[in-house]
């Protein structure tokens, strides 16, 4: 009689748990597991932070140029000093940029988990609705008259068990379907905090463009001035020479930290023009006469004058050891190359190359702009040997043809 309760009382449970798994479905859904090549929000904070950073920047620059505002003698100054509020909101631009696709990245994540949490919500309210209808067919009298038909106590308790477990799962499902419907709301949110805070970087990011086009037109007006002013154009050449001799310390002690690199870039034999299509020049190397005073003057590498934002490309391959703004030779570019030799190029509008960066021969380091001690739109290019200028010119006369002007004359260079 005993072995016969307990088979009863196993045949019992074992219908609970088929009921259980005939209609159990995947409940609530599991927590996001976020792919490792997820956006998150801190990845986002911090190009805000950034960002914050790069306005605190500009603001501390034109503090200093207010100062210095109204004395038409430091318009060397100033221009440095916008040049440099010019590359900070530039910076910005981009690093808002780059919150912009932060975000577009972030809105698909929201829009696929709130699409998957849909998905979840629809099967979960078929199985409320399921388990309802079955409870509306049985009532709660098919649950007493299980309880009425126990044999004996013992029974009694197995079967109240059994109904208890029948009402948990049907109360678990009537539960995560609260949940699910929970979750969609956040995700909703969610995704429509996340587009209005893109839409907020992208107002920021139109506010900076707008800055610095009134940057721009500053620098246009203080080289008109400077120009002018023979005493700010010698003050110019002066800074250039200046800078020369500080630079080539800093090359050298650059190409010293980045040496194993260095040695593994392949570089070609020859040089490639930086400015395919403009090949006339409007400073040689060596001694020359300044082409605004009229004065005798040395000049460290050659000028190639080229529209502004024309692409200046790598002559060799090599890595970039050093990319900085210096307020004499503006935004420039180092490029150093395993066979002894580096390249540099300056006056540049924007950099396209970072330190440590390998660059290949073509490859765009910047573009073309009037930065530094310029007065109008050119590149300055120069080229060392063991760290000794030499002239470029040298290398290129037997593969293209050069022109100089002077005076206003174009002359082939022989």
């Amino acid at each position: 009689m005993k072995t016969q309760k307990h088979w009863k009382n196993l045949v019992k449970r074992l219908l609970v748990v088929a009921l259980v798994l005939s209609l159990a479905i995947p409940l609530v859904p599991e927590t996001m597991v976020v792919p490792a090549s997820a956006v998150t929000q801190a990845e986002i904070n911090d190009l805000k932070d950034d960002a914050a950073d790069l306005r605190a920047q500009q603001k501390e620059l034109q503090n200093q140029l207010a100062s210095i505002k109204e004395d038409k003698n430091k318009a060397l100054e100033q221009k440095s000093l916008l040049e440099q509020q010019i590359n900070a909101t530039q910076a910005e631009i981009d690093t808002i940029q780059d919150q912009i696709s932060k975000y577009d990245d972030l809105i698909a994540q929201k829009q696929d988990e709130l699409a998957e949490a849909e998905e979840k919500e629809k099967a979960q309210y078929e199985l409320f609705c399921e388990r309802v209808r079955y409870m509306e067919e049985q009532g709660e009298v098919s649950y007493w008259s299980i309880l009425f038909s126990s044999s004996d106590f013992s029974d009694l308790l197995d079967n109240a068990m059994m109904v208890d477990e029948i009402m948990q799962y049907d109360n678990q499902v009537m539960n995560d379907l609260i949940a699910i419907r929970q979750q969609i709301a956040q995700d909703k949110e969610d995704l429509e905090t996340a587009r209005q805070e893109q839409q907020a970087a992208k107002d920021e990011q139109e506010a900076a463009k707008a800055s610095l086009k009134s940057q721009e037109s500053e620098v246009d007006a203080l080289i008109s001035q400077i120009s002018s002013q023979q005493a700010e154009v010698e003050k110019a050449e002066a800074q250039m020479n200046a800078a020369a001799a500080a630079i080539d310390q800093q090359v050298a002690a650059a190409e010293k930290e980045l040496a194993a690199q260095i040695s593994t870039v392949v570089s070609e034999s020859g040089f490639m023009w930086p400015l395919p299509g403009y090949n006339t020049l409007s400073s040689l190397f060596g001694g020359r006469t300044h082409p605004v005073t009229g004065k005798p003057n040395n000049h460290t590498g050659i000028d190639i004058p080229a529209p502004a934002g024309t692409p200046i490309k790598a002559a060799k391959s090599g890595v970039v050891t050093t990319s900085t703004y210096n307020s004499s030779y503006g935004n420039y570019v180092v490029v150093s190359h395993s066979d002894g030799t580096s390249t540099l190029y300056a006056h540049m509008s924007r950099r396209a190359a970072s330190k440590g960066q390998t660059v290949s021969q073509g490859q765009v380091v910047g573009y073309v702009g009037t930065t530094g001690s310029s007065t109008g739109n050119h590149l300055h290019f120069e080229i060392r040997v063991n760290g000794s200028r030499v002239d470029p010119v040298n290398y290129f006369l037997g593969s293209m043809t050069l022109y100089a002007t002077s005076g206003g004359v174009k002359k082939k260079i022989t």
